[in-house]
């Protein structure tokens, strides 16, 4: 890319972003960087990307630090390791990516051996106070004085160091060093190569472990450097380092001992201290990473300023979709939801271009960590604030299917991920499909999806179903399952019945529409959860009854019953996953799971025996300790109260998480955002409408700013819910009354037309709950008709 073109780019990019200055409707100078705070959540937990990265971008550039280090930087104050150019955001489990990071330091006496090179030695504080982090930018200050600043394109980090001046003992300026570290954050390298030429550029490559899912992955770097002068260049391996040769190979070690191993560089202080790396990264080859790296931030002279306002500019214009009049909201609310939106679209990560796997003129989107955690909210998010790109994710889960011959569940770093419970990818699809989504082969994803339903792959703990053979003769998962076709972990009877039976009733919608026969097949086995219903079932908790009868619970091949504990998996008892304390539900307990039958909320309220004891089952669970709010499964649960015609119920449960677990503070998520998950709850809770995910259906509650509109990609018309009597204390959260487009509106719920339509949706508030969206025609639909006692 030329210089000039380089700056039309820019300047076409900054004309989109003029759109941002009008999202505060009451402001002409708003200016949404102010309510983007890229460091909520990067501490206690939230594992949230703190670095510069452009909107599904696949180069992520932050200091890497050796505390909480799943994302790379953590706000706890722990010590930096290195620079690294790719990361995921908000995931669970092992650090993920940080391969090849850079780190800058002076040799004691200008002597390199007096250099630390093992990751331990080198590791140095930050300090806190320096951080700053705003969209496309991130910058931080050692304690030793040392400055990085760094920003983003597609494929390539652009870094600034600043060394200060500092002398060796005989007064004579100590020289700027730079390693290059052929490892990640997790530790995972198999082998790597690294080579460094004359001109001071080093290329290699690496064969890494992806952090939650099997097989390894190749990934690849170039990475040049602008200083003064170079001195000298080499390889080192473990902590000592030589001018000879300039290249090496290096394999994993020996048993426990790891070797640690890379490539350096040494240059003359310049006058300012300021030295540049650019580094391009690619899964293709190190010069596909050089060309990525070349064409994105062209020289002789790398435009740092020129590359971060272009970022700055990419994310105005993805901001600008959403408008808000806060009318008294705080500042601190505003940042929560702002911050939110923009964690939304950190990822799936788009490497298109960049998949050596197969050949494809289809988009491919990598780092879906795990669907598992964001088809509840995080892609029906995106389904309204950046469609175009979301039909494009599609696209790539049917490429996949089409060149691997599966959907998947969760993919990172090329590589099939964990599968967590059922195929929720058929949740996505059938999302996508009822909101009307375009540019999609709906008849290939029938097919994929019917492929999830009816086959058995031989590992489905990597992609599909398991136990596929009970689940179509016993209609059931079973406890203990004998299953000889495919090979998983077998565990979690209870969430894969409940899980399984969602993603049929999903494939169903998507048959029917199609004009497909057999999509009552899927609807049938949709209703297979019933087949764990326990009728006498109870539940304790301490010794002490608490009053409810009748659980869901495990149950064997010979259809009779099992035992869970129905509090166990919660946070009153521990935690369950795929490795740690499996069991038959995942990562949540039966309480919990008890309220996942989102297509037949009806049947279930009949099963809990009618309204009044749905509610206080309701209540119970958001109040006793049973719940986890950042565990997704218990998102749709804020808003079950529609289902019985108690919104304002809904609202009440809304306002009793948002601020006080989700708040504007580096710790202010209660755990990991699981790639923008956390991040879409908080988004949809304070726009007043909150997705059941597969069907086309928004609970309205009143929203945290007197209005909120967003603007579809597809139509350009823009939808609007706004408050009357709006309160910025929020005594007035209940809904009186309604209007859409100017008509009355009675539904507690609204469908996606509203938003391709460009509606207005008024709600007038008040300060005590009302009888507005209460009646039997008000509730959101289920699978099997209500009756007039399904409303209290």
């Amino acid at each position: 890319m030329t210089h000039s073109l380089f700056l039309r780019i820019s300047a076409v990019l900054l004309l989109f972003s003029g759109i941002a200055t009008s999202q505060n409707l009451t402001n002409s100078t708003f200016d949404v960087f102010k309510y983007v705070n890229p460091l909520i959540g990067t501490t206690n937990g939230g594992n949230v990307f703190a670095g510069a990265t452009l909107p599904y971008g696949m180069a992520k550039a932050v200091a890497d630090v050796n505390g909480q280090n799943t994302a790379g930087f953590s706000t706890d104050e722990s010590s930096v390791t290195g620079f690294s150019h790719m990361h995921d955001s908000g995931t669970g489990g092992n650090p993920s990516l940080g391969n090849f990071p850079i780190f800058p330091q002076y040799c004691p006496e200008d002597v390199v051996d007096n250099c630390n090179f093992l990751l331990e030695s080198r590791a140095t504080p930050y300090t806190l106070e320096s951080v700053v982090a705003t969209p496309g930018y991130f910058e931080i200050s050692l304690v030793n004085g040392i400055e990085a600043a760094m920003t983003v394109t597609q494929h390539t980090a652009l870094y600034h160091f600043t060394f200060p001046p500092s002398s060796s003992s005989n007064g004579t300026q100590l020289s700027p060093l730079f390693l290059l570290d052929l490892t990640d954050l997790d530790a995972s390298r198999q082998n790597a190569s690294i080579s460094v030429d004359e001109n001071g550029r080093m290329k290699g490559n690496g064969t890494f472990l992806p952090s939650f899912g099997s097989g390894s992955f190749l990934s690849y770097f170039c990475a040049d450097f602008l200083g003064l002068a170079i001195k000298d260049s080499g390889i080192w391996v473990n902590n000592r380092a030589g001018t000879e040769p300039k290249q090496i190979f290096v394999t994993r070690g020996i048993n426990l001992f790891y070797l640690e191993a890379g490539s350096w560089i040494r240059f003359l202080r310049p006058d300012n201290g300021t030295i540049s790396v650019r580094v391009g990264v690619s899964l293709v080859s190190s010069d596909k990473a050089c060309s990525n790296a070349e064409a994105e931030i062209p020289g002789p002279v790398w435009d740092f300023d020129g590359v971060r306002k272009a970022a700055e500019d990419v994310w105005r214009e993805k901001l600008s979709v959403v408008q808000i009049v806060p009318s008294g909201a705080s500042d601190d609310l505003q940042t929560s939801f702002w911050s939110a939106i923009y964690r939304t679209m950190m990822s799936p990560q788009n490497y298109t271009g960049e998949n050596p796997i197969w050949e494809s003129t289809e988009p491919y989107f990598d780092s879906f960590y795990c669907t598992w955690d964001s088809f509840r909210s995080q892609f029906p998010f995106l389904t309204i604030i950046d469609p175009t790109t979301f039909s494009s994710m599609i696209r790539s889960l049917l490429d996949t299917y089409k060149n691997l011959g599966w959907l998947p569940d969760c993919r990172m770093s090329l590589c099939k991920g964990f599968t967590q419970g059922g195929s929720n990818a058929d949740n996505v699809i059938a999302d996508a499909y009822v909101k009307n989504l375009t540019g999609i082969d709906w008849d290939l994803a029938y097919e994929a999806v019917v492929n999830d339903a009816e086959n058995e792959p031989l590992d489905w703990s990597v992609e599909g179903r398991g136990g596929l053979m009970s689940w179509k003769a016993l209609s059931y998962i079973p406890y203990l399952d004998y299953d000889y076709l495919g090979f998983g972990t077998n565990s979690r009877s209870i969430s894969r019945t409940l899980e399984y039976s969602y993603n049929d009733f999903a494939i169903s919608e998507i048959g029917k529409g199609l004009g497909k026969s057999d999509y009552t097949t899927y609807l049938q086995r949709a209703t297979n959860w019933l087949n764990l219903w326990k009728a006498d079932q109870t539940s304790s908790i301490n010794g002490v009854d608490t009053d409810f009868t009748g659980f869901f619970q495990p149950k064997y091949l010979n259809q009779t019953w099992g035992f869970q504990d129905p509090i166990a998996c919660s946070p009153l008892d521990g935690f369950c996953s795929l490795t740690t304390g499996p069991a038959e539900t995942f990562e949540d307990s039966i309480w919990e799971y008890q309220f996942f039958v989102p297509h037949d909320i009806a049947s279930l309220i009949a099963l809990f025996s009618g309204p009044s004891e749905f509610i206080r089952r309701l209540d119970f669970l958001h109040t006793s300790g049973l719940t986890d709010i950042a565990n997704e499964p218990s998102f749709l649960t804020v808003f079950l109260y529609h289902y019985v015609g108690r919104p304002a119920l809904s609202s009440v449960r809304a306002h009793s998480y948002i601020p006080s677990f989700f708040n504007d503070t580096i710790g202010g998520l209660p755990g990991n955002d699981d790639t923008g998950a956390m991040g879409s709850f908080i988004a949809f809770v304070m726009s007043g409408l909150f997705p059941n995910a597969g069907q086309d259906v928004y609970f309205i509650t009143a929203p945290f700013f007197e209005s909120v509109s967003f603007t579809n990609g597809e139509t350009g018309k823009t939808a609007t819910i706004k408050n009357i009597n709006f309160d910025p204390t929020y005594t007035n959260i209940y809904i009186q009354s309604a209007t859409l487009d100017g008509a009355n509106y009675t539904k507690n719920w609204i469908g996606h037309e509203f938003f391709k339509q460009g509606m207005v949706l008024e709600l007038v508030l008040g300060p005590e709950e009302s009888e507005w969206g209460t009646q039997l025609g008000d509730l959101p639909p289920s699978m099997n008709a209500l009756s007039a006692s399904s409303r209290i």
